[in-house]
């Protein structure tokens, strides 16, 4: 069964983009391979600009819509399942069982604690306990 996790900016007032590539750059040292899902353009472009600039070590590899990168950002969903999915969307992935882990970003504002809750609900409502990570 896949997992899903919530991280909650609770007190940081760190942005969705900067915790993904924080997060990517962790998950990628145990060679698991992920993919950035977000219908929103300017997203996926902050995305794919940030990741390349967030290590100054050396940029984390990535493409858009390039399914053999160790991270692909896409608006649409991939058809192989042995991807971590952030999902940056509005809504819960219904697909959930399709993959290994889902891991959700809510930042520390009004309008993304209410879509978060929505999104919590309704993965209850599937079946899946999500774990939470209070940052």
């Amino acid at each position: 069964m896949a997992k899903v996790s919530f991280y909650l900016f609770e007190k940081s007032p760190e942005r969705q983009v900067e915790s993904a590539c924080r997060l990517c750059r962790k998950i990628l040292r145990q060679s698991a391979r992920i993919w950035l899902l977000s219908q929103d353009a300017e997203l996926r472009q902050q995305l794919d600009e940030r990741l390349w600039s967030f290590d100054a070590a050396g940029f984390i590899p990535h493409g858009i819509n390039q399914q053999d990168a160790p991270v692909c950002i896409s608006e649409h969903l991939p058809e192989q399942q042995d991807w971590i999915v952030f999902n940056f969307n509005d809504q819960a992935l219904e697909q959930y069982a399709n993959f290994s882990h889902i891991i959700e970003i809510i930042e520390n504002n009004e309008s993304a604690k209410i879509v978060g809750r929505e999104k919590f609900k309704k993965y209850r409502h599937l079946g899946i306990e999500p774990q939470t990570f209070k940052l």
